[in-house]
């Protein structure tokens, strides 16, 4: 790999010239300047970003932590975020958890060693102890996507599931349904928690009782999916009604592909709902009802939120609650009447 010398030796000049250039230091005369540059490029000289960050106290770069890349909204988000960094003049570092919360600690660890600027996080698991203090303990501006730590000191972007997830379960409920199962992510994400919560919620409002064996956590993904519906549809009272929780479209295929094995009509026989809006559910026949957020909105806005903070160097904490809303569509629009 070229070094400074290769690009001082290139240019005619010392290598103390080639570093004031590309530091963007005071009083260098532009022929000076274009002729390290040229140099730069004819070499391929490639500086190294970590070095000069820590000379600076900056590395013009962002880190973000995602939970599971397999689901098509958080791609969304990383396009989105990325983009919007990118014209702001930052370089991204992504770190993928793939769920597990191990990896939430190892992929903080990794960012901190590659002394980010900030960081924008949606972490597999957001109550883990060891997680919320070493959270604690960054210097760096954090913005949380779509989780919650109870930090006061985090800001974050978050959708409103509860909502949402109540006016499904209200729905499903006067619709003659009595037994709803949930498939969802682990209880330790924000997303999850909420719609467990607002699940038991409703029901208890409603007198209902609970059945927690109609619970089933997992990451999202077609085999779990299919899995879970077996296991449900196997027990002496079955649900009428199943919501995909799970954000990754993947989950509902699955979901899907299980009840056409089993010859059940969605419908007729049971009601399918879907806790994030896709392709698949507006094109399924029948539609399947879901409930749908603006995801280029929330990423935009956790991007908007971490450059404010870079360019104020404020550490006034806020949370940005965006609305959800319940699209019904075939697959629950009937009444269950057995």
């Amino acid at each position: 790999m070229a070094t400074i010398r290769d690009v001082a030796k290139r240019a005619g000049v010392a290598p103390a010239s080639v570093t004031r250039v590309l530091g963007d230091y005071p009083n260098v005369s532009d022929d000076l300047r274009e002729r390290v540059m040229a140099a730069v490029e004819e070499v391929g000289y490639q500086p190294d970003l970590v070095a000069a960050g820590l000379r600076r106290g900056y590395t013009r770069t962002i880190g973000v932590m995602i939970n599971d890349i397999l689901n098509p909204v958080v791609a969304k988000w990383v396009d989105v975020i990325e983009e919007d960094l990118r014209a702001a003049g930052y370089g991204v570092i992504l770190a993928h958890s793939r769920g597990e919360r191990d990896n939430d600690m190892s992929n903080l660890r990794l960012l901190h060693q590659r002394r980010v600027d900030g960081l924008i996080a949606s972490f597999a698991d957001d109550q883990h102890d060891d997680l919320v203090a070493a959270v604690k303990g960054l210097t760096i501006p954090v913005v949380l996507l779509d989780r919650q730590m109870g930090l006061d000191h985090l800001s974050a972007v978050v959708s409103d599931h509860e909502y949402a997830t109540s006016a499904l379960v209200s729905h499903l409920i006067d619709h003659g349904h009595r037994h709803i199962a949930l498939f969802t992510g682990q209880p330790h994400a924000y997303p999850s928690r909420e719609r467990v919560k607002a699940l038991t919620s409703v029901l208890h409002e409603r007198g209902i009782p609970v059945r927690p064996e109609l619970q089933i956590v997992g990451r999202g993904s077609e085999g779990y999916a299919a899995s879970a519906l077996s296991s449900v549809l196997e027990l002496p009272v079955p649900p009428t009604a199943v919501i995909v929780g799970n954000g990754n479209m993947s989950a509902l295929a699955g979901a899907l592909q299980e009840l056409r094995r089993r010859n059940i009509r969605i419908g007729e026989q049971i009601a399918v709902a879907a806790s994030e809006q896709s392709a698949l559910a507006t094109l399924h026949t029948p539609a399947i009802t879901a409930v749908e957020r603006n995801v280029v909105d929330l990423g935009k806005r956790a991007a908007a939120m971490i450059l404010s903070k870079l360019a104020t160097g404020s550490s006034r904490a806020h949370t940005i609650v965006l609305p959800t809303r319940l699209v019904i569509r075939e697959s629950t629009d009937w009444t269950y009447r057995g």
